[in-house]
């Protein structure tokens, strides 16, 4: 199961990955505030779509209240698009960190389980060695080589998981920063735009 999110996760980074490029890319060179679906359309499986459209959708229902105010066309308060943003952002990297734990813990316990099955496996084959009644290599060995197969195995799962969660880790806080930084720019366009 390890193996299958490492392969799922390693997908769903590079995507994401190249996708907020393209995303950034998108925006930068809009001369306004793009509707959410065009950046939808144009990188579709950022998570800066969904920061976006949560500061797009709280700017336009400031803009919509303001309406026949003083203030008209104007936000009333840009800083509450950035709330929602990091909103959106926390949520983003909640939905990243899924399956997380459990490369954790399987990076910790499989270890363990393959020794525990070492172990045991030990024990049997000198349990064999008391009934056959001999102290011979011939009748431990290949209770000793199956038992240390179970080692094996614990480490064919945990040293992937470990290598990979501290991998994948370190990609959401890169793009948990990236999503910070899109927001400061977002309100800084906000500010240029309407000041």
């Amino acid at each position: 199961m390890s193996w299958a999110i490492i392969f799922q996760k390693w997908l769903a980074f590079g995507r994401a990955d190249a996708q907020t490029r393209k995303f950034l890319q998108f925006f930068r060179s809009a001369r306004s505030l793009p509707e959410p679906n065009q950046l939808k359309m144009a990188a579709n499986g950022s998570p800066l779509n969904a920061v976006y459209e949560a500061g797009y959708q709280e700017l336009q229902s400031q803009m919509s209240a303001a309406g026949a105010t003083a203030n008209a066309g104007r936000p009333k308060n840009p800083p509450a698009a950035g709330v929602q943003m990091q909103l959106a952002s926390a949520e983003q990297v909640r939905r990243l960190e899924r399956n997380m734990p459990w490369l954790a813990t399987t990076g910790s316990v499989t270890p363990f389980i393959g020794l525990f099955g070492t172990v045991w496996g030990v024990m049997d084959a000198f349990s064999g060695l008391g009934e056959a009644g001999s102290a011979s290599l011939r009748v431990v060995a290949p209770g000793i080589a199956e038992a240390l197969i179970t080692t094996a195995a614990g480490l064919f799962a945990a040293i992937p998981a470990v290598i990979a969660y501290n991998q994948f880790v370190s990609q959401i806080r890169g793009l948990a920063t990236r999503m910070d930084n899109f927001t400061m720019e977002f309100l800084s366009v906000i500010e240029t735009m309407y000041s």
